[in-house]
């Protein structure tokens, strides 16, 4: 080549280069928000689970990057010198469980550096919960201790206060979210991303993606909080804006001396895409959310692209292109001056197109629902007696089962959306945290028994013993021998605020036995026989979750009422006797046979239960309140969707879609085992080979099911029913029915179940049909008169929403699986109209606090001269309102206590106990004296009155309601009586004088 030829070319190639030298660039991102044009506000962000596809801790340290390539200490290690390159940028981090994790493993130098960040508002820490909770399958005690638990250790930490709520990826979003995780923690604002796509399509088009939301009707405007939905996702806007080092967008290249200069084509995407979503919002703002799930493992080539897209943007000059947060963001809203849309209600069902209804994940993984909810309900007991004992005085705490239940929160745990490995890990964490509580709880109780309240022990002789594994009719305590003169100790302890009085039953192995009060009185009791189903599930699970083989096994079931005091125990007294007046008397059993043409009646009391001919549930009555309705219960199983239909999308994890609905009949009669006793009438039916308790699920005819129970009257429902919103508030749904817009029904079925943890009921205008449930699940009336409630799902494919995997759960044992068993209880009432609000509220408390049962043995002698036999923290004479439970007594880690208190009724409720309640703190703590009390946020992390002033208080469309909202006043320090009004919730931060007493004082 001659060297003219070359020169020729080598000048083509600077050409084709671009003209001019390449010199260092001082990018200016130093743009705040510019009044009269629109403001892009970029808002670095990275969304990462606490578990999905790999466990917690596998994705802090990057392991397991077979499945998913993520490591959370990358972000958070490379975040930091990122944001030091350039005071303008920021960042927000959500998920404290990970956070948490990377802050204790640096030095004092990096958390000095971090420090400044977060005070000068560089590094934004949100939401502020240990994770990003579900919520639809989350009961508002777990979203409230969770949150509380990361708001605290921000606060004392940091010394900040988180003022926005981002809820981005759970699966449609709750009432309760709102106004309750939202308002009454103090923030400004709320936002998050999926609803459903016609009601996006919608909103988009009336620019109401950002809306006020009030979502307690009792609370009104007092707790409306703003609401912004993102236009598509959570992640960077349309035109290719991911800028890892993987990712396959392009970056913004600049340097003139090098090929693929496209700082015009970029700066042109990024006008585009921000011109169109201002077209669907209101205000000359908009967001940018630049990250998504695990990003920001290289945080400078995020940054690097956006200081240049910042630079490039503002110098071509037809919008404003700025580093940006959720709060700075919200403030520019704010300051627009604008009147609203108002929403109401909630965001369920969630529908991304028309066959992909996420309504399977309310029922998905039943039996991590049911620990979870258990362990919550055991978390609550656990710290009142923490209380009781004195935090300090051992090593024992709960923090490790209240940090195993915050993370189980997480919207791909309790939700069941999580790979199998994934949920063993949340379950194996659980039980680390209930070992150690059990510990502390059993000592705790020692302790009280031994000294009452009236000083701290450390190291108590009695030894109590606690059943986790009752639920399978195992519980070694109770099977002791009784014949050698020893008797078994129950002591059973009362979570709640009001006296209690339930059957209690213990797996029993002797047919003499009686039972004495904490009195010494003989109590009735009676023997039921433990169904062959019920000893069998005992075996099996026994070895496969202990690895040992039980050993003989119990006969019956021992049924015996108890009374309970409130916050306190009572103990009873079970041994063998021969010759007592009150031995337990055994159950007369009772097969009808098919022959047999007459109804059968069962029944304790006023409340009755009839059974046809056919062994059919025929006739409820309640001769108390003169109810009587037509009552049947039927099953029935949906067959899961394949995915192999014209459209591919398959019943999974998350997604309920329905191919055929098909009845579980029985060949003629039902059999029926009638048990009478002087307690209890039991009725035990054998449905099919797999429904006793339910499955394993067949599946060897190749299809996934999904098994539901139909409770079937004669009402006429209209269409309506009532669902709650996270085991809080009722909320009204109409099926095939949005009332903020109209909806084109696909899936008759899937688009009309709600997730459901308190209950669901029905009325007719002259009664009631309530159904309480004890975790949480998918349920909807498909007909007038019906309710169903989902109780278990086997599948066999997934569902192509992500966790990659068939929702096919199986128990294991000697190398031989099959699909899991699933046992619960769900409790129907029906109510003249109008009333049905006591029985759900009352009995819903008492379901999600059980009796907690600890035992220990006896050996001769009299408890009652060593022990104290019956306890209570309150003064004797005195209760909670039957409108007020107790939701948190916790003492914290400086010594003061953590007090919460709801009222548990809405407005117009209950004609009696929709009203002011007043809790006398004097009575509640006689023992005590209280030094000082401070109400705070619901999370504890700020005085009350101190939110209510800095709160943005935000204007609707529309004429203002005529709102009478009804809130406790401020607490006199010399009275100490608390008022709560309808809903509300109040958390106050005491400290205790322990020089002196209440009692004292009078």
């Amino acid at each position: 080549m001659g060297p003219v030829l070359l020169a020729l070319l080598l000048a083509a190639i600077f050409a084709a280069a671009g003209v001019g030298e390449a010199v260092y660039i001082p990018y200016n991102t130093s743009a705040g928000v510019v009044p009269g044009k629109l403001n892009v506000h970029v808002v670095p962000h990275t969304h990462d689970d606490v578990g999905w596809l790999k466990t917690v801790d596998q994705y802090y340290v990057g392991s397991n990057n077979s499945i998913q390539g993520a490591c959370v200490q990358n972000v958070l290690d490379s975040l930091i010198p990122a944001l030091l390159k350039d005071e303008n940028r920021k960042f927000i981090y959500v998920e404290q469980a990970f956070f948490q994790r990377w802050w204790r493993n640096q030095n004092d130098m990096t958390k000095d550096t971090v420090k400044g960040l977060i005070s000068s508002g560089r590094l934004e820490l949100i939401n502020g919960g240990l994770c990003m909770h579900d919520e639809a399958a989350v009961h508002y005690i777990d979203m409230i201790d969770q949150t509380t638990l990361g708001h605290r250790y921000i606060k004392e930490e940091f010394g900040q206060i988180p003022l926005i709520g981002w809820q981005i990826d759970p699966f449609g979003h709750s009432a309760v979210q709102a106004y309750l995780l939202g308002a009454e923690v103090g923030f400004d604002a709320f936002y998050f991303f999926r609803i459903d796509y016609q009601d996006r399509d919608t909103r988009k088009g009336t620019k109401e993606l950002e809306v006020v939301w009030r979502g307690s009707k009792t609370l009104g405007s007092s707790a409306d909080i703003f609401a912004g939905i993102f236009p598509k996702n959570y992640e960077p806007p349309p035109g290719e804006f991911y800028f890892e080092v993987d990712d396959s967008s392009p970056v913004v290249q600049d340097d003139p001396l090098l090929f693929d200069y496209n700082v015009e084509e970029r700066v042109n995407d990024f006008v585009a895409a921000a011109v169109a979503q201002a077209n669907i919002t209101r205000t000359n703002h908009i967001m940018f959310t630049m990250g998504t799930d695990f990003k920001y493992q290289y945080a400078e080539s995020w940054f690097r692209n956006m200081d240049k897209l910042i630079h490039y943007v503002n110098k071509d000059g037809r919008v404003n292109a700025l580093y940006s947060t959720p709060s700075i963001y919200t403030d520019a809203k704010y300051a627009a001056n604008e009147r609203w849309p108002l929403k109401t209600n909630d965001f369920f069902p969630y529908a991304d197109n028309p066959n992909a209804y996420w309504t399977g994940y309310f029922t998905s993984r039943p039996a991590l629902k049911r620990y979870v909810r258990m362990m919550s309900g055991y978390y609550l007991a656990a710290r009142q007696l923490e209380f009781f004992k004195g935090r300090h005085s051992s090593g024992l705490s709960t923090d490790s089962l209240g940090d195993a239940l915050a993370l189980a929160q997480h919207h791909d745990a309790v939700t069941g959306t999580e790979k199998q490995h994934v949920a063993n890990d949340y379950a194996k964490r659980l039980s680390i945290g209930y070992t150690q509580a059990q510990e502390l709880v059993s000592t705790s109780l020692a302790c009280l028994t031994e000294s009452g309240s009236k000083s701290r022990c450390s190291s108590p002789m009695t030894k109590f013993s606690q059943c986790l594994l009752l639920n399978v009719t195992y519980c070694p305590p109770a099977e002791m021998d009784l014949t050698k003169g020893k008797s078994l100790v129950v002591l059973i302890y009362n979570s709640l605020g009001w006296k209690r009085e339930d059957v209690l039953r213990i797996p029993v192995f002797s047919d003499s036995i009686v039972v004495h009060d904490s009195e010494g009185r003989e109590i009735e009791s009676q023997l039921l026989p433990i169904a062959t189903a019920s000893l069998n599930i005992r075996d099996k699970h026994v070895k496969a979750y202990l690895g040992t083989t039980p050993g003989a096994k119990p006969k019956f079931w021992l049924a015996f009422p108890v009374s309970i005091p409130p916050l306190g125990f009572n103990t009873y007294f079970v041994s063998n006797s021969k010759k007592s007046a009150h031995m337990s008397s055994k159950s007369s059993q009772y097969s009808p046979q098919g022959s047999e043409s007459s109804n059968l009646q069962v029944g304790q009391g006023n409340l009755k239960l009839q059974y046809n001919a056919a062994g059919t549930l025929s006739l409820y009555s309640d001769s108390k309140t003169q109810v009587q309705a037509n009552f049947e219960q039927k099953y029935k199983y949906y067959i899961g969707q394949d995915g192999n239909a014209s459209d591919p999308q398959a019943s999974g994890a998350y997604i309920f879609r329905p191919n055929g609905t098909v009845p579980i009949k029985t060949d003629g009669q039902v059999p029926l085992t009638v048990l009478r006793g002087a307690i209890v009438d039991e009725v035990h039916q054998q449905i099919n080979s797999w429904i006793y308790q339910v499955g394993p699920i067949p599946v060897d005819d190749g299809n996934g099911k999904e098994i539901a129970t139909e409770i079937v009257t004669n009402m006429a429902t209209n269409k309506t029913f009532y669902t709650d919103s996270s085991g809080r508030d009722f909320i009204k749904r109409i099926r095939d029915y949005r009332s903020e817009w109209k909806i084109e029904v696909h899936q008759p079925i899937a688009g009309n179940y709600y997730p459901v943890n308190l209950g669901i009921y029905v009325e007719d205008g002259s009664k009631e049909l309530s159904v309480l449930v004890d975790r949480s699940i998918g349920g909807s009336s498909i007909k007038d008169g019906q309710i169903e409630l989902m109780l278990h799902r086997r599948l066999l494919h997934d569902d192509g929403k992500g966790v990659a995997e068939a929702l096919n759960e199986t128990v294991c044992l000697d190398k031989q699986c099959e699909g899991l068993i699933i046992e619960g209880k769900y409790y129907v009432k029906i109510d003249p109209q109008g009333e049905g609000a006591r029985w759900r509220r009352t009995f819903g408390q008492e379901i999600y606090s059980p009796l907690l049962l600890a035992f220990t043995e006896q050996d001769g002698g009299n408890w009652a001269n060593s022990h104290v036999a019956k306890f209570s923290a309150m003064e004797s004479t005195y209760s909670l309102p039957d409108n007020v439970a107790m939701l948190t007594l916790q003492e914290l880690e400086d010594g003061s206590v953590l007090l919460r208190f709801a009222h548990l009724y809405e407005a117009g409720e209950d004609k009696d106990l929709s009203t002011l309640a007043s809790i006398d703190l004097k009575r509640v703590f006689p023992e005590k004296k209280i030094d000082k009390i401070i109400e705070t946020s619901l999370s504890a992390n700020q005085e009350r009155t101190a939110m209510e002033k800095k709160r943005l208080k935000w204007k609707v469309q529309g004429s203002a309601a005529d709102e009478k909202v009804v809130r406790g006043g401020p607490v006199d320090p010399s009275k100490l009586v608390v008022e709560l009004g309808p809903m509300e919730i109040r958390t106050f931060i005491i400290s205790f004088d322990h020089g002196i007493s209440n009692k004292q004082l009078l």
